[in-house]
């Protein structure tokens, strides 16, 4: 036979909730103890029936078991103030690398030539030097490497180092006194270019 689901709520005939009472408490004294055993687990179980009767069981000392847990409790209390400040702490240093954050995607989006409008001359003046600045490191960086790669090919031809004629030294010389540069930098979206 089949047992059907059994409401949860109080049972209102007094007899059939006495044994009920008898049964279920009987049930979680032995899970307990079960528990107990098998998960070598400190286990304490203090029942009060309706009237007052006391049912017990504890895998050792009850009092033992009932100041550990008082104990655990004064700590857990304690320790509470102290993560609130650490969670505090954790939030503040999430908003600051969200600020942060929102801030350089404002920069990026200035260095490619993006949301200009509402720059004053101040900021585009601003703009307009780190792109300098940073072109003149690649350069930089470009020039020392294309010179490490020479020095390696010459010293594999056999140690002979280029020197350039009078010619390519002049026609340097006029493209370092030209005041304009011609580079294909682009700054912007693709769909912005001219062709």
């Amino acid at each position: 036979m089949v047992r059907g689901k059994i409401q949860m709520k109080q049972i209102e005939n007094a007899t059939s909730r006495q044994v009920t009472f008898s049964k279920r408490r009987n049930g979680l004294l032995k899970k307990a103890y079960e528990l107990s055993v098998l998960c070598d687990a400190e286990v304490a179980v203090i029942i009060f029936s309706q009237k007052g009767r006391v049912s017990e069981f504890s895998s050792s000392d009850m009092q033992k078991t009932i100041q550990r847990y008082h104990k655990y409790i004064k700590e857990a209390q304690t320790d509470k103030p102290e993560m609130e400040r650490y969670t505090q702490q954790l939030r503040l240093e999430a908003a600051n690398m969200a600020r942060k954050i929102e801030l350089l995607e404002v920069s990026q989006r200035k260095l490619l030539g993006q949301s200009l409008g509402s720059c004053s001359i101040k900021e585009l003046q601003e703009v307009e030097s780190q792109l300098e600045r940073s072109l003149r490191n690649i350069r930089a960086r470009k020039e020392r490497f294309l010179r490490e790669e020479h020095a390696k090919l010459s010293a594999k031809i056999g140690g002979e180092q280029w020197q350039p004629s009078t010619e390519q030294k002049a026609a340097a010389t006029y493209s370092c006194l030209s005041s304009e540069v011609e580079t294909e930098l682009f700054l912007g979206l693709p769909e912005n270019r001219c062709a």
